[in-house]
């Protein structure tokens, strides 16, 4: 017996020291205990991130595209990994989850999470269970991992890591299966995710290789469905877009859940509209709709289904009809203004512009459920005055469109958009004014008084209907001076009545219109507040917002408060201006804003029909030759590339009128890089200004360029004289001189170095940011006078001392080159030593 004990201690001695004894453990209750222990705790956390994700999901259906997956769908099918029994393995995977699941997939930014810091901590709780399950319970054998289970915790953790954006991490952790559990039955699945991995990291090259490997292996159902989602969405990404449509074919046919299915629909349709494919755009988002899961996802279908309308192939009376039908359903109701929205654009595909306007009021007039649809009703509205040149209102509809629009590129797009109407609409008021002033002064005297006779005739016929519609409004208010306890119910007679505190006796009656003393002082305390009202909606906005007529009158100097000379016809004429300097000056300011005009129709939205035949208008206004060759040069430059014909007449005018000039030189010959040259005398004058302005002599600088530009109009460093014109201003009449002179440089000379440095100098002075001077080096210098903050701006005047090298008038895209003086060259030879640092 002592034998067979000392063997037996032995055997479990040497048993004992076996560092590896404890992970040769790998039957069933070492699965059970896995499962049950951190694998199950570190799956509750991700489901938890998922399902928070869920509730904040939010599709935004003006991205290009929608994602195909959900957080919703992530959260389904993550908690699937390990359902049933748990002594065997966890079975085949779920969908891996979406790959738009956070706003940083760099798909579209549709989830909206309201605490991403806690959904951080929440996925980083479910990779810590993991990476405790993986220590505590790996059986790693001959370097085999034998404990199934960790396939699972070995995936979760890539999930963990995935929707944390640590993509290098993931690749790392799938990398450990490759190695460690390359015959496992479920390695597609990780492969799937080291392709979406490679996708997130945009190297689609090597994703695509592994997507289409893939799909030469044998998968089950659910690996393939997974596969097309994410095969599909990075095609997409990568550009290949008809390849995507076959992609999304697919996962359309494997994928059987009926929102996937909807959702897929949806994004091919999106696809195929915007490569045109009309009719195969509408078939797909039909079916999109067919397959709808709320009521949100089938109208904004509709919309699509809309937006793809073809007068060549549809009835316009059916689709009308059919949306018609539609917005009747009384499930519908809360999203009419949507429908409407829908008409419209239907309306408008089918040239149908009073019908498509009308339901677009409709659709504003509705009950709003969505307010980027409203912005976008507004914005069509807008559309249409923008396209009418009504730009006071269109601009007016954009700012509306812009006070309701949720989706931020839209809004940036509007934002831009109104800025550069206000811009033009200023100019385009100037000259409709100035032109009804001298269109007046043509005039004899008997044909302005019978002008403005029609006119006031016009005025009291206007007048008398709003008193009418005033009376009317004073009498539904209620504020008339009747006697109420006379000739009312609310008399107090013998009994007590109506208000009385105890229903009887003497005490009087306590209802505020009871009291004839109340009324007249209600009125007038009610008039000094609010001012005269109408009985509507919005009572307390309705007077004090101006209409869009107002906006008009005030952008052509036409006073709305009533002067009591206004029905007489000598009110008007008197101020006809009579002096020839102003009707003059009159005239001069109208050609300026119409060269003005021209320019911002092309360098603002690309008009270059309207730009041209604003140019070409002013031309034949019979202006002063400094304008005339700006507006001929002008029409020239815009269309010498794309629409020669049009061109042809501002260069012939300028070879005629104008044959010594650097202009002519440039017209005959646009894409010589050294036509262009100016005098010795003009460089002179221009160096000796700049001296004056170096040496802090601003004055008698602006004096020398003033007199150089009357002389010298038609020379090529006239931009040269204005901007250091604009130095000069900073220095000596402040900053907001400076600005306006810099405005008129890059308004007249967009294109050259001059009307840039202009535009980068505004972009400074416009700034409340604090400007530094740094020497070469970027040190710090200490400013010239010490009472100057360093928000004055006023170091930046003196970059002009890099200013130097003459420059030729407006050329886009050429180098400027010129010939210049020994001087000159000296001076463009000298370093900038100068620059500005902005701290915010």
């Amino acid at each position: 017996m002592r034998k067979f004990a000392l063997i037996i201690l032995s055997i479990f001695a040497v048993a004992s020291c076996n560092p590896r004894k404890k992970k040769t453990k790998s039957g069933p209750m070492n699965r059970f205990s896995t499962y049950y222990n951190t694998m199950f705790n570190s799956k509750e956390a991700f489901n938890t991130e998922m399902q928070n994700r869920t509730k904040s999901f939010k599709d935004n259906f003006y991205e290009p595209y929608i994602p195909i997956l959900t957080t919703e769908d992530i959260a389904s099918e993550v908690t699937s990994f390990g359902a049933g029994n748990p002594m065997s393995d966890l079975g085949t995977a779920k969908g891996p989850g979406s790959p738009n699941a956070n706003s940083n997939s760099g798909f579209s930014s549709t989830t909206t999470r309201p605490n991403s810091t806690k959904g951080a901590t929440i996925l980083q709780i479910a990779e810590a269970k993991a990476i405790k399950t993986i220590s505590k319970n790996s059986v790693l054998v001959n370097g085999v991992e034998k404990n199934s289970y960790m396939f699972d915790a070995y995936m979760l953790l890539t999930k963990s890591r995935l929707y944390q954006n640590k993509y290098l991490e993931a690749l790392d952790t799938l990398g450990y299966i490759f190695n460690n559990m390359p015959k496992h039955k479920r390695i597609n699945t990780a492969r799937i995710y080291q392709a979406q991995l490679y996708a997130k990291l945009k190297d689609y090259q090597k994703a695509d290789k592994l997507f289409a490997e893939l799909k030469e292996e044998k998968l089950n159902k659910e690996e393939k469905r997974t596969l097309s989602i994410f095969y599909s969405e990075m095609l997409l990404k990568w550009g290949k877009k008809n390849d995507a449509i076959k992609e999304l074919e697919e996962a359309f046919e494997y994928n059987k859940t009926r929102k996937i299915k909807s959702r897929i629909a949806y994004l091919r349709g999106q696809i195929l509209s915007e490569l045109g494919q009309k009719q195969d755009a509408r078939d797909s988002f039909t079916t999109a709709y067919k397959y709808a899961y709320d009521y949100e996802f089938e109208v904004k279908t509709q919309i699509q289904i809309a937006k793809t309308f073809d007068t060549s192939n549809d009835s316009y009376a059916d689709a009308m009809a059919y949306l018609e039908k539609i917005s009747k359903k009384g499930t519908y109701a809360s999203r009419k203004n949507e429908l409407y929205y829908a008409m419209g654009l239907l309306a408008q595909n089918a040239k149908q512009g009073k019908d498509a306007d009308s339901l677009f009021r409709k659709s504003i007039s509705e009950k709003v459920s969505d307010p980027q649809i409203r912005g976008l009703a507004f914005s069509q509205i807008g559309k249409k005055y923008f396209e009418e040149d009504d730009y006071l209102t269109a601009g007016a509809y954009y700012d509306s469109a812009l006070a309701v629009m949720t989706y931020a590129p839209e809004k940036q797009r509007l934002t831009e958009l109104t800025t550069n109407i206000k811009k033009l609409s200023k100019n385009y008021y100037l000259i409709k004014k100035n032109d009804s002033i001298l269109a007046l002064t043509n005039m004899t005297k008997e044909q302005q008084d019978a002008y403005f006779t029609k006119h006031i005739d016009k005025l009291k016929a206007k007048e008398a209907a709003e008193e009418l519609e005033r009376k009317r409004a004073e009498r539904s208010k209620g504020f008339d001076t009747g006697d109420y306890n006379a000739n009312s119910m609310f008399a107090n007679s013998g009994g007590g009545t109506f208000g009385d505190i105890n229903m009887g006796g003497e005490n009087k009656s306590t209802f505020y219109f009871a009291n004839t003393n109340n009324i007249p002082r209600g009125e007038n305390n009610f008039k000094q507040i609010w001012g005269n009202r109408t009985l509507a909606d919005n009572w307390r906005y309705s007077a004090k917002s101006q209409t869009i007529e107002d906006l008009k009158n005030d952008a052509l100097g036409i006073s709305a408060a009533p002067d009591p000379r206004r029905f007489e016809p000598s009110f008007y004429t008197e101020k006809i201006p009579t002096k020839t300097s102003e009707i003059a000056k009159l005239k001069k300011d109208r050609d300026t804003a119409s060269l003005g005009l021209g320019i911002m129709f092309e360098n603002f939205f690309g008009n270059s029909k309207l730009a041209t035949k604003t140019l070409y208008d002013l031309v034949d206004s019979k202006t002063d030759e400094d304008t005339e060759l700006k507006a001929l040069y002008q029409a020239f430059v815009i269309n010498y590339e794309k629409n020669p014909q049009a061109a042809e007449r501002a260069k012939n005018l300028i070879l005629e009128k104008y044959p010594y000039t650097s202009y002519a030189e440039f017209v005959k010959n646009p894409r010589d890089k050294n036509f262009n040259k100016s005098s010795e005398e003009v460089q002179k004058l221009y160096e000796e200004a700049y001296q004056l302005h170096i040496d802090g002599k601003y004055q008698a600088s602006t004096n020398l360029i003033h007199k150089a530009i009357e002389d010298n109009k038609k020379d090529a460093l006239i931009p040269k004289f204005y901007l250091l014109n604009a130095y000069n201003a900073g220095k000596s009449a402040g900053k907001e001189i400076m600005i306006l002179q810099l405005e008129q440089i890059v308004l007249n000379y967009a294109k050259t170095p001059e009307g840039i440095k202009a535009k980068e100098l505004l972009k400074h002075l416009k700034s409340d940011v604090k400007l530094e001077l740094t020497d070469g080096e970027g040190k710090a210098l200490a400013p010239t006078n010490p009472e100057t903050t360093p928000t004055d701006n006023n170091e930046l005047l003196d970059q002009g001392k890099k200013e130097n090298q003459p420059r030729r008038p407006v050329r886009p895209g050429k180098n400027n080159n010129i010939e210049a003086s020994p001087k000159m060259r000296q001076i463009q030879a000298q370093p900038a030593t100068e620059s500005i640092q902005m701290q915010l």
